[in-house]
């Protein structure tokens, strides 16, 4: 079960938690640069060696100071934007959380800072694929009764692509729609979406559809009742199996203390776009991260919030928002930044898939597979992320 007790809500810090250093003297401070508190590092980020990965730690500080990392000594330095006096220093990372601690020091003043930074030491190319704003599919299940869920063309086509390509594939569902709602879901299918359990995830996504933006101010209480909701019932009619830590919110846009609800009850990660409003450049679909840390995970395949013990993974291509033509060039243009390529998430919406409304695109399938077949000739491996680290086997 993904439940656990739940932990005493922690001070809110946002906006200050990996940005301040702690200084004992006015004029004497010392900032980490470089990783990004919070990183998650693989083979791109530096050298992989029979010690462990080796990293460069940028760190700046006063000119007269005298600083260590880790109780090391600086390799070099490097041309600060700001003008500051800015050090590198060569570590080893040998653990899957490591922290790092900065240190300087002058006239018997100590300054320091610190990041927890993580280390994907059995990265590989791969994926994961969900289907963001799923009900209709189950509505038609409990209306139809069809034999087989699989008998049901919409979970036909994905039952063909997991044939086809071995994909996985991570609904998140909706607890309503006009005319039906999770409870007037029959359990009769149960068997079959626990002999399907490999390859199939069911997960909270919100309540439904509209209002958009709904959990922008939600409570610690609110988002607590609706996970639950549509889990307790996820449960009832699929089973436990099919639950997973991960999931994306609806529209990806919630405050602090409603994530909190989340982890409380054992979501463990979260799916979003952390891009920027080109109008009020605000970070949006970035849940709770402000501007710093949603730029930067803008760049990154995923992020590890330390103080509320979250993951959080960046979009790399909604299907249903790319032409079925540019959908390889696409990819091809993420592939190439190191910062980005080895965690690929891919996702699409229910609706477009759906003829009767005004989202319907006809070749929805032919995007899908085009993805697909992409990921495949690129050597990507469906995963789900609660299988180690980010879907690394072996990898806590």
């Amino acid at each position: 079960m993904l439940r656990r007790t739940p932990r005493k809500p922690k001070p809110d810090r946002t906006g200050k938690l990996f940005t301040a250093p702690i200084s004992t003297g006015r004029e004497l401070q010392i900032r980490i640069v470089r990783p990004f508190p919070g990183d998650i590092l693989n083979g791109n980020d530096g050298d992989v060696t029979p010690a462990g990965l080796a990293i460069t730690v940028a760190v700046e500080a006063p000119a007269d100071s005298r600083v260590s990392v880790n109780g090391q000594n600086p390799s070099g330095s490097e041309e600060s934007a700001q003008g500051n006096r800015r050090l590198l220093f060569r570590i080893v990372l040998t653990k899957t959380t490591n922290r790092i601690v900065a240190q300087a020091v002058v006239s018997g003043r100590r300054s320091t800072d610190s990041a927890t930074v993580l280390w994907d030491r059995k990265s590989f190319n791969r994926y994961r694929f969900s289907v963001d704003d799923n009900i209709l599919s189950l509505r038609d299940l409990a209306r139809k009764a069809p034999r087989s869920m699989f008998d049901d063309p919409y979970m036909a086509f994905w039952m063909r692509m997991h044939q086809k390509f071995g994909v996985k594939v991570h609904f998140n569902i909706y607890y309503r729609t006009r005319g039906f709602d999770l409870t007037q879901m029959p359990d009769r299918y149960r068997e079959e979406w626990q002999r399907n359990s490999d390859w199939i995830r069911l997960t909270f996504h919100g309540l439904e559809d509209e209002p958009p933006r709904p959990y922008l101010n939600a409570s610690y209480e609110r988002m607590k009742k609706e996970f639950l909701m549509v889990t307790d019932e996820i449960t009832r009619f699929a089973g436990p199996e099919l639950l997973s830590p991960f999931t994306t919110i609806h529209w990806g846009e919630a405050p602090l203390e409603a994530c909190r609800a989340l982890r409380d009850n054992g979501i463990r990660g979260l799916a979003g776009y952390f891009e920027l409003d080109p109008k009020t450049g605000k970070p949006i679909v970035s849940y709770y991260l402000d501007r710093d840390r949603a730029l930067h995970l803008n760049g990154r395949d995923c992020w590890y919030d330390a103080d509320q013990d979250l993951y959080f993974v960046k979009h790399d291509l909604v299907v249903n928002a790319v032409p079925l033509e540019s959908i390889p060039s696409h990819l091809d243009s993420v592939a190439s930044d190191p910062h980005r390529s080895e965690v690929m998430e891919v996702m699409v919406h229910e609706q477009y898939f759906r003829p009767e409304l005004k989202y319907f695109q006809p070749d929805i399938q032919k995007r899908v597979i085009a993805a697909l077949e992409w990921l495949e000739a690129h050597g990507y491996r469906s995963v789900f992320y609660d299988d180690g680290l980010l879907g690394a086997p072996g990898s806590p």
